[in-house]
């Protein structure tokens, strides 16, 4: 079965995030890896004395294989933006059209050293 990533809506006021960080490569994940880390800057939204930026990290929920992924470090991506595809065996056709999203959870995380943004 083929399975999708497309960047979800975190916030109501959250139009697209950036990629900070791409922990996962083509590769058989386990429930709990890490897939990848982004920020939501609410600047536009609102006016605020500091840069309203959160930072979030995806983390499978399910195993699955990454198959691709389409995301870039520094890019920013609108909500519901395709991210990655994945499947449920290694070898399966990526020709037929995905049958749902792949499971993840997202927890808020605080900036670290190596994210794209922190420019290391």
């Amino acid at each position: 079965m083929i399975l999708e990533f497309r960047l979800p809506k975190i916030s109501p006021h959250m139009s697209g995030a950036t990629v900070e960080f791409l922990h996962s490569q083509a590769a058989a994940l386990k429930a709990g890896a890490k897939v990848l880390d982004i920020s939501v800057d609410l600047g536009g939204a609102f006016t605020q004395d500091c840069p309203p930026v959160s930072y979030y990290r995806f983390v499978m929920r399910e195993p699955a294989f990454l198959r691709e992924i389409k995301a870039t470090p520094g890019q920013l991506y609108a909500v519901d933006e395709l991210l990655a595809i994945f499947s449920t065996e290694p070898e399966e056709s990526l020709d037929q059209s995905p049958a749902r999203g792949v499971r993840v959870t997202v927890a808020g995380i605080m900036h670290y050293p190596g994210m794209w943004s922190s420019g290391t």
